[in-house]
Order: C-alpha cells, then sequence, then structure tokens
C-alpha cells in the first residue's frame, strides 16, 4: 500500500485521564512533584510540569509508602533514573484493577508503577472498537494491560515488546486477570524487524497501538531511536495494517505535539482520516498537566 495522495481531514481532540477511576487517583502536585494512589497505595513521584505549590499539607505527602528519588535532571531522563525509598510492609508487587480487569501494579527501577493510568481512554476506545474476530497488534506493548483489555473483547492479539522481563509481567497479568487462555502471542523481538516480517509476510491487523520510547535497548542488544527507526516503522505499518483498520501512537517521553505525532500517520499510512490529542492528568486541587501526546489513524476503504 502507498501512502494517502491526499491529505485527509484532521481534527483535535483532548483526553482526561483515570482520575475518577479506581484504578487512579493523583492526589496531589507541586514543587516538581506528583503524589498518586495506585490500587491503593500511595505514592510520590516526579513531575516537572507541576511548577506550583502543593495544596496538601507536607505531612500528607510524608505518608506516601514510596518515594522515588532521582539521579540527575530531566533533560536527558534524568528523572527516569534513581532508587525507590519506601516504608512500612510495601510488597513487591500488588493487584489493583481497571474496569473490572484486574492486574499488577509494582515499583520499577525506572520510576514507573507496571502500568501507565494515563492510557485508560485508550483501554475504553479499545473495548468500545473491538469485537470477536478482530486482530491487534500491541508494539512496545510492556506489560500487556491493552492487550488484556482487546483479549476480553475477543480479539486476537500479538504483543510485541523487546523486553522478556516485561513480557513476563504482560503473562503474570493475564493470569491474574484470568485470561491466560485467551489468544495473547507474546512475542520478544524488537518492533521494527517483526512489523518488516510481517509485511513480508502478508499479515494484517484491525487495529494496532504502539508506545514507542525516545531510546530503548531489546535484550539481544538491538537499539531504537524514535527519530531514526519510526519512519521506517510507519513505512512497514502501512502494509500491516488493513485499509479499514486504524493506528493509534502515543508518546510521553518526546518533545512532539499530537498533531505532529498524527501529521506522521497521515503522512505515511493509506488514504484515511487523523484525530489528535494530549492526555491530561488533573489533581484534586484542580491543577492539570500533559502527560501522553497521541496521534490516530482511521481508514477509509476496504
Amino acid at each position: 500500500m502507498n501512502a494517502a495522495p491526499t491529505a485527509p481531514h484532521a481534527k483535535s481532540l483532548a483526553d482526561s485521564s483515570a482520575n475518577s477511576s479506581p484504578l487512579y487517583t493523583l492526589l496531589d502536585s507541586g514543587h516538581g512533584r506528583k503524589l498518586e494512589r495506585i490500587g491503593g497505595v500511595v505514592v510520590d513521584r516526579p513531575e516537572p510540569q507541576a511548577l506550583w505549590g502543593p495544596a496538601l499539607p507536607q505531612a500528607t505527602w510524608a505518608k506516601a509508602a514510596a518515594v522515588f528519588a532521582p539521579k540527575g535532571d530531566d533533560n536527558e531522563g534524568g528523572q527516569d533514573r534513581g532508587n525507590w525509598q519506601t516504608q512500612g510492609n510495601l510488597p513487591e508487587k500488588w493487584p489493583t484493577d481497571w474496569d473490572g480487569l484486574t492486574f499488577y501494579a509494582r515499583l520499577t527501577p525506572f520510576r514507573h508503577l507496571g502500568v501507565f493510568p494515563e492510557q485508560t481512554p485508550q483501554w475504553q476506545w479499545l473495548k468500545e472498537t473491538l469485537q470477536p474476530g478482530h486482530s491487534m497488534l500491541n508494539l512496545f506493548g510492556y506489560t500487556g494491560v491493552a492487550s488484556l483489555v482487546a483479549a476480553r473483547q475477543g480479539a486476537s492479539v500479538v504483543h510485541v515488546d523487546a523486553s522478556k522481563k516485561a513480557l513476563g509481567m504482560g503473562r503474570e497479568n493475564a493470569e491474574l486477570a484470568g485470561l491466560a487462555s485467551k489468544p495473547i502471542r507474546w512475542i520478544p523481538d524488537d518492533a521494527l524487524g517483526f512489523v518488516q516480517r510481517e509485511a513480508r509476510r502478508g499479515n494484517q491487523y484491525d487495529v494496532v497501538i504502539l508506545d514507542p520510547p525516545k531510546f530503548g535497548r531489546s535484550d539481544d542488544g538491538a537499539v531504537w531511536e524514535f527519530l531514526r527507526d519510526m519512519p521506517p516503522l510507519l513505512e512497514a505499518l502501512s502494509k500491516v495494517v488493513k485499509p479499514t483498520g486504524q493506528v493509534w501512537l502515543t508518546a510521553y517521553t518526546l518533545r512532539l505535539s499530537g498533531v505532529a505525532l498524527a501529521s506522521m500517520l497521515r503522512a505515511t499510512l493509506p488514504a484515511g482520516t487523523t484525530q489528535s490529542g494530549e492526555f491530561i492528568a488533573t489533581d484534586e486541587a484542580g491543577r492539570s498537566f500533559g502527560v501522553s501526546m497521541w496521534g490516530r489513524w482511521q481508514g477509509g476503504r476496504a
């Protein structure tokens, strides 16, 4: 398939975060930090966009079960490196849920929590979009919550991540959710190489979602660089997504707008329409900041 010869109509959407979900609550933010509750556990993590003062007293922040102390500044990902300082008997992992789907939250070495609550608008979209008989490709799939949502809807899922550890966590989540027998293929591979092979094999999907980092390295040493590798990945995706399919690209570590992400999709994928937006986090005092940009493409011909 070739790229669309003409630019389709694009519109902008703004999505909210999961603040109303039992999964996650952004309790407070300020002084470059955010205070969150996930699965009943309160954590304190860096948030460079929180340039205001906290609304809650310091005594409340001090009760956090885990605090992430970064090493370095945020210019080169320094906020993602550091150590967790815990208090109390916090387990290595603990169950949480979204929409009746149970999975694990956990403290990871790169300040993440084993799940990205800001993606809940995408999970809701998958729930509303996918049906039995559909197929989904989840690239950079991490611990697999989106894959579980898709499988629960009856879709067959191919879940690709370069980290075998992340895939192991995904399988753990599938077991906990009672979905281990569902048709999910857990593939340890780099996204670009896998999609290029799928294109040669002639395999196509109804939905493709991808959440690439700025930089990554697979277990076998293969290196991913967004600016270098995204153009050939999208070119390969143009052959892998069905003409009537959909692609949702999110990016939270890059200084790119949702409009730019949608333009990348529009310039490479077949004729269709695009949307763009931003996942927004809002604390209980009403202060908001962007969490992840996104662009989405929908095909238009059978």
